[in-house]
């Protein structure tokens, strides 16, 4: 593993509690029209970058502007739709001198055999979101 590890959701939300950044990877379509983490009751605001465009590559300032956003010395929570991208986040901002934790089961969760995603995940396990 190339990052520091997997936290499960409400795990993730007790390191943002002790001051951690939620670090959200999806797409702006998916901010927008699925909802988005709420981390104001800890007096905090998720961070949103981009992991991959709408276009489907990969985010080129992705680094730069997670640099720009983030100290360093600030741990990250990443966090994607199902937790895929965001370990490829993770890992590209490990190797940028972040310690950066990956959220199991991401924003929606896995689907269930309907396709649905009401299995897991942040918005499934009750966690705050908009």
């Amino acid at each position: 593993m190339s990052y520091a590890g997997d936290l499960a959701p409400t795990t993730a939300w007790e390191h943002v509690a002790a001051g951690a950044v939620l670090l959200d990877v999806r797409t702006d379509g998916e901010w927008t029209h699925i909802g988005v983490p709420d981390t104001s009751s800890l007096k905090t605001e998720p961070v949103f970058i981009q992991w991959n465009l709408a276009t489907g590559r990969n985010n080129p300032e992705f680094l730069s502007e997670l640099q720009a956003q983030v100290p360093t010395d600030k741990p990250l929570i990443v966090l994607c739709r199902s937790g895929a991208r965001s370990i490829a986040a993770a890992e590209a901002a490990t190797a940028a001198g972040y310690t950066a934790y990956n959220v199991l089961e991401g924003f929606e969760g896995e689907p269930d055999r309907y396709g649905d995603r009401v299995v897991n995940g942040w918005k499934n396990r009750k966690l705050p979101w908009r």
